[in-house]
């Protein structure tokens, strides 16, 4: 048997053992990386590990631990209530107010991972305080991030115009990014109206029980009443009032100010001087540690291990799976298919699957080589396809193994990860599936017809 077909079968082994029997798909992954790499395909372990995301679970242990450290010290909960009052208690803008920072934020150069990684904590948290679905907070917080993706002076954008000249293809830089700017919008509507949508537009004020705070330990010496308005305010970690006489009332402390400067220096740091994000947060998170230690006390207990573990492994075996040359096989026999349209399909959907769990930077400067073949011989509009190709290699990173998907996961409660995990993989594989088949749909059919 060869060992593209080996790791092959070892993916569909991680899945259904992981989905039938309560073991960590993570650790399944790492053990079958070890089994299938190691010791059937004569891989070392500087080989088998070579694929251990290092960037990934860093970012996912600093941007965690920074937000744990501002939770705790009462920070996310000030930022969530300024948000409630900018949008006037109108709940059901909130999740589009995230669509469009995010959108925002890529379309002007930011990493997707970086916009998400910032907006995503926050947007979560807001969503566990306010009873909205976080589920739809979470996939408007992606599909934002991915809408202003393909931007001329974005990453992704980048990667595609490069390759595409090389080529020699006429495509147009803006009608890719008008293309996932639009793909990405109707994504979001859709998500909004299955997911919840309907519920806030007639939630036009948050309900009494969610105005009032609940303290998260009543006999904390932090927590205060504001009298006459039957709020508690409790800057420690508590839950703030929306009444915006209580609001009004409430100081910034110290240690508020001192992180609110961190998450705008980890802004400005990723953001604009693409400087590596999860070690500006674990940098930032250290020196809040210092500046305020007890403060930060079990902010360590709340980083998603079990998301950490989970993404780690699983990425390292698929880097396992690529380096048996599964990838290149699948998708070299579907450059030769000499059925350009059928052929325009099947690259989008391998771009699509590996996108799912891998780099879709990567993907992106992989994939579109695949189409050349068969675009020069003039039977495919070039732009339809390479719009295809740009969405299907992007609208899968609502994956929950593809650092959109893990760091919006890993921001949510505690109590919600590992059902808003599952609820991320089922609509992924939704999305796996119908995704570039609705890009080819729409993209590339009609230039052929």
């Amino acid at each position: 048997m060869s060992p593209q077909i080996i790791t092959i079968i070892g993916l569909v082994i991680m899945f259904v053992v992981a989905t039938a029997l309560p073991i960590n798909m993570g650790a399944v992954a790492f053990a079958l990386a070890f089994i299938v790499g190691g010791i059937w395909l004569g891989m070392d372990a500087k080989a088998v590990l070579g694929g251990f995301p290092g960037d990934l679970f860093l970012t996912l242990v600093g941007i965690t631990y920074l937000f744990a450290i501002a939770q705790k010290n009462g920070t996310i909960d000030l930022l969530i209530h300024w948000a409630v009052k900018v949008v006037r208690g109108k709940l059901v803008a909130i999740p589009w107010v995230m669509f469009m920072i995010t959108a925002l934020l890529t379309a002007f150069g930011a990493l997707g991972p970086a916009a998400v990684a910032i907006i995503g904590p926050v947007a979560l948290r807001f969503a566990k305080q306010y009873r909205i679905n976080p589920l739809l907070m979470g996939l408007l917080v992606i599909h934002g991030a991915q809408a202003g993706g393909f931007s001329p002076i974005s990453v992704y954008g980048g990667i595609t115009n490069k390759v595409v000249e090389k080529a020699g293809l006429p495509v147009s830089e803006m009608s890719v990014f008008l293309t996932s700017l639009g793909f990405n919008l109707a994504m979001a509507i859709i998500c909004f109206f299955a997911f919840g949508g309907l519920a806030l537009l007639k939630r036009h004020e948050p309900s009494r029980a969610e105005s009032e705070a609940v303290p998260v330990n009543e006999a904390s010496p932090r927590s205060f009443a504001i009298e006459g308005h039957g709020a508690l305010v409790t800057p420690g970690g508590g839950t703030l009032s929306i009444n915006p006489v209580a609001l009004e009332a409430v100081s910034i402390k110290r240690d508020h100010v001192f992180t609110l400067i961190g998450l705008v220096g980890l802004g400005v740091a990723s953001l604009i001087y693409s400087l590596n994000v999860g070690l500006v947060s674990m940098t930032v998170a250290v020196l809040l540690a210092l500046l305020s230690p007890n403060a930060q006390k079990g902010a360590v207990e709340s980083i998603s291990w079990s998301t950490v573990l989970l993404i780690a492994g699983v990425v390292t075996y698929i880097e396992v799976l690529q380096k048996a040359g599964a990838v290149d096989f699948i998708g070299n026999g579907v450059s030769h298919i000499g059925i350009p349209l059928l052929g325009a399909l099947l690259v989008c959907y391998v771009g699509g699957i590996v996108s799912a769990f891998a780099s879709s930077a990567a993907v992106l400067g992989a994939t579109i080589p695949l189409a050349v073949p068969f675009l020069l011989q003039g039977h495919l509009a070039p732009a339809g396809v390479i719009c295809a190709l740009a969405v299907s290699s992007t609208i899968v990173d609502v994956s929950p193994f593809s650092t959109n998907g893990a760091l919006v996961v890993a921001s949510a409660a505690p109590d919600e990860r590992e059902k808003l995990f599952r609820r991320f993989l089922v609509y992924s594989g939704l999305v796996v599936a119908l995704g570039p088949l609705a890009a080819w749909l729409v993209f590339v059919v009609p230039g052929w017809l």
